[in-house]
């Protein structure tokens, strides 16, 4: 019963800041997103750093990681190949997730016509099976395959015979769609981005922390403009006092408040 009581005492404490992040959703013209481990977290992925991080338990990997992948890719290939025999636990987890309240809520917003774009840190591809067609995977996805040379991209159905696979188009070699430390964002992927934040007049930030560049940049060149910044976060962070609002609990249900409040604004407008 105290449980619930007190559940009830957040949800009333944060239906004000619910209303008025409704309410700059409702008003933008070009609402954009940025979203991070946070919003995954509830779909059972962990996060890399904090202290049930993958990071934490098992160590950081290598930050010449695309170096070493660049020297020998075939024996880079051998190991996904006995990875995806034997799941490792961020493997084994990603494959069973499924998407949560806050990412139906986010392609909610985008089938309505409020959310126009999400860019996202994860590569969980949860954003993508939810329903988003808008998106950048800004550090790849997991279920996807790219050529190093000119960024073409296959769903990663299967294991290659030929290690390593290279590009039918241009002759590149092909590598899992995940960006590794050392290895540069893909061109594409960092000029979609900036197109999008350029046009933006509003950004919502879903789990994030906002530290690691450039997603983070992104976002942020948004309120330099003057734009509101809305954070939705289990906990503050750095982020916290730039914004406009900040609403800290669960990501799921506090974006599907917030997207049944702004479906309410819109309807009452055309009224």
């Amino acid at each position: 019963m105290t449980e619930s009581i007190d559940r009830d005492e957040q949800n009333d404490l944060h239906q004000e800041s619910i209303e008025r992040a409704a309410t700059l959703l409702a008003q933008s013209h070009y609402c954009i997103a940025l979203t991070g481990a946070g919003i995954s977290a509830e779909s059972g992925i962990p996060t890399f750093r904090g202290k049930d991080g993958l990071w934490t338990k098992h160590g950081e990997p290598p930050l010449n990681q695309y170096e070493q992948f660049s020297d020998d890719p075939a024996a880079w290939w051998q190991k996904v190949a006995e990875r995806r025999r034997n799941p490792d636990e961020l493997t084994a987890t990603i494959s069973q997730a499924q998407p949560n309240d806050a990412h139906f809520a986010m392609a909610e917003l985008e089938r309505i016509g409020v959310l126009k774009h999400i860019i996202t840190q994860n590569v969980d591809g949860l954003h993508r099976a939810a329903g988003a067609e808008s998106l950048t995977e800004i550090h790849g996805c997991t279920t996807l395959l790219r050529c190093i040379e000119c960024n073409m991209r296959w769903p990663f159905d299967e294991i290659p015979e030929v290690f390593p696979p290279r590009c039918d188009d241009c002759g590149g070699i092909i590598k899992t769609d995940t960006v590794m430390f050392g290895e540069p964002i893909p061109p594409d992927c960092l000029q979609r981005c900036y197109v999008e934040s350029s046009q933006a007049d509003c950004v919502i930030l879903v789990g994030t922390t906002a530290v690691v560049s450039p997603a983070a940049d992104f976002a942020f060149a948004v309120g330099q403009r003057g734009h509101p910044m809305i954070e939705v976060n289990l906990d503050p962070t750095v982020i916290t006092n730039y914004c406009a609002v900040a609403i800290h609990d669960r990501a799921g249900e506090l974006m599907s408040r917030i997207t049944a409040e702004v479906k309410r604004l819109l309807a009452n407008a055309a009224s």
